[in-house]
């Protein structure tokens, strides 16, 4: 069924690669912010192993654990017994904005150096997995789902496949969908070809790529990508007790980035438009972004652009610059008044995750 199979060049023509082998990429800031829906070819790319290849006509889905009744279905079953539906939603990495960190401390070897263009909006069509684990019949003491993805992966020189698992009550919420299109096509195959995972408002890593696995479970998934990999840790050489104590990573935090002007800009003094990105996690919305040219003094509310939960809100505001040099820094809060910390010290992590601090860019004007 599988054949490895590195991504090839001519997928990412837009993307700034940070790592070959595996595949990582991101595309420009300030390209990323000029529309709502992002192209396939402008989609960052997040792959922990060689991109599979499979063969569509073997592959078959596994839904078991604790079920009444386990199912093994074809990519024509799912389509021909479980109808179709399209969810639009963002993925964020969990280490989007990780460059901003590596600012204050450097943080663990290996890791790419995102900046904040790891996250991306497609309409995605495919089936709930409701529908699925109904059809399945989930037992009595299930707590969790876990997702298993056909890629290989390299984790402390061992190889093993990717994996990671989402709460019982999120599963069954209709919120999560098995995807087989992305913005009208078939998944690329750096995206999940045939079939992936889409969990809004959770790090991109729960949305298992290849997923070829559904297990229902007692406890999250035992896999080394969510009992290690995705925590918050505050050494860079961790001890197994580091390990164990540390929080896995599941909803995103409240978060916004300016994508224009980009850092480093000249631009003409008067009045200057500014706008970004703002993403809330788990079923929260962004009710509010602000932007301060004077180090947070004073704010101008940006106007948001509506979007359903799950999804970024796309943002503009106009500030008035005088000739010289500025930072304009940006923040939103969410709907349960979560709002970002100020500085990047404050949410420091050994494997740069889950920057949610204010972000900045310089600009001349003149």
């Amino acid at each position: 069924m599988l054949k490895p199979l590195m991504a090839p060049a001519e997928k990412t023509p837009t993307l700034e690669v940070l790592s070959r082998r595996p595949i990582k990429a991101q595309t420009s800031l300030n390209r990323l912010v000029q529309h709502r829906v992002t192209a396939n070819e402008d989609f960052y790319v997040c792959c922990h192993g060689t991109i599979p290849k499979v063969d569509t006509e073997a592959y078959r889905l596994l839904v078991d654990g604790m079920v009444q009744r386990p199912l093994r279905l074809r990519l024509t079953d799912l389509s021909s017994l479980l109808a179709d539906c399209e969810v639009e939603a963002t993925l964020q990495c969990a280490g989007n904005r990780r460059r901003e960190l590596d600012a204050v401390r450097r943080t663990a070897k290996g890791e790419p150096r995102w900046g904040a263009s790891a996250l991306g909006t497609a309409v995605w069509k495919g089936v709930p997995l409701v529908r699925l684990l109904n059809a399945a019949g989930v037992l009595d003491g299930a707590a969790h789902v876990a997702f298993y993805g056909l890629d290989r992966c390299s984790h402390r020189g061992n190889s093993v496949e990717f994996a990671g698992s989402i709460p019982i009550h999120r599963a069954l919420d209709g919120s999560v969908l098995l995807a087989h299109a992305m913005n009208g096509s078939p998944l690329p195959e750096e995206h999940g070809f045939p079939l992936r995972v889409i969990v809004p408002g959770y790090i991109g890593a729960r949305s298992v790529k290849w997923v070829y696995r559904i297990e229902v479970r007692s406890e999250s998934s035992d896999s080394p990508f969510q009992r290690e990999s995705y925590k918050l840790l505050t050494e860079l050489e961790p001890q197994d007790k580091d390990w164990a104590s540390a929080p896995e990573l599941g909803e995103l935090s409240i978060n916004s980035a300016i994508g224009t002007p980009v850092d480093g800009a000249e631009v003409v003094a008067g009045t200057v438009v500014v706008s970004g990105w703002s993403m809330a996690g788990g079923g929260r919305t962004v009710v509010r972004v602000e932007v301060s040219s004077d180090h947070g003094r004073q704010w101008v509310q940006a106007s948001l652009r509506p979007s359903p939960v799950g999804t970024w809100s796309l943002w503009e505001a106009e500030m008035v610059l005088t000739r010289g040099s500025h930072e304009l820094v940006c923040r939103a809060w969410d709907s349960a008044a979560n709002v970002q910390p100020e500085d990047p010290s404050q949410v420091w992590n050994a494997h740069g995750y889950m920057n949610h601090s204010w972000h900045r860019v310089r600009v001349w004007a003149d």
